[in-house]
């Protein structure tokens, strides 16, 4: 009876990690597709893997929340600083989300452009589980998420970018 019962939490157990590859798997043939969309500058595809309004809500409250902590001694100034910069706040974020900004990104988790991009599997491999809808990527196993994918009707799109802001570069002029 006792073994009876380890092998039922044991299988349990096996389908709750199944879940887990599932949805990265599921996920990394989108962020696959993402990575050559960067690579070849590709901006319809790099659209059709980023959800445009929450990256660029999300890039704006970390522009929003640098330019507060700078100008924090200064309190009601820096205060009213944050919110007059609100419109240019919102021109920076749109100029950000762009697939040569996110390049460096790339480049920094060693895609450059003489790289081939890896298949799903290495892609999958490489992806955090956070919960049924959402995955980040990571530079290694135990370092702090970069970039941050939600499932939004069965498409993985970008919706976060927690790594240094210095990361997104444009193209030189």
């Amino acid at each position: 009876m006792r073994s009876w019962r380890l092998s039922l939490l044991a299988l349990l157990g096996l389908g709750l990690a199944s879940c887990a590859e599932t949805t990265k798997i599921d996920a990394a043939g989108d962020i696959h597709a993402f990575l050559i969309a960067i690579r070849d500058g590709d901006k319809q595809g790099f659209n059709a893997h980023v959800d445009r309004p929450a990256l660029k809500e999300q890039i704006r409250a970390r522009l929003m929340a640098s330019a507060a902590k700078r100008g924090d001694r200064d309190g009601e100034i820096a205060a009213l600083g944050v919110v007059l910069a609100r419109p240019l706040l919102d021109s920076v974020s749109d100029a950000l989300i762009q697939p040569d900004v996110f390049r460096a990104v790339a480049e920094y988790f060693g895609y450059s452009a003489d790289t081939p991009i890896p298949n799903s599997f290495v892609i999958a491999s490489g992806l955090r589980r956070i919960d049924d809808a959402t995955v980040c990527a990571a530079k290694k196993k135990d370092s702090p998420c970069i970039l941050v994918f939600r499932n939004e009707q069965g498409t993985w799109r970008l919706v976060g970018f927690e790594g240094d802001t210095k990361m997104l570069k444009g193209p030189k002029i």
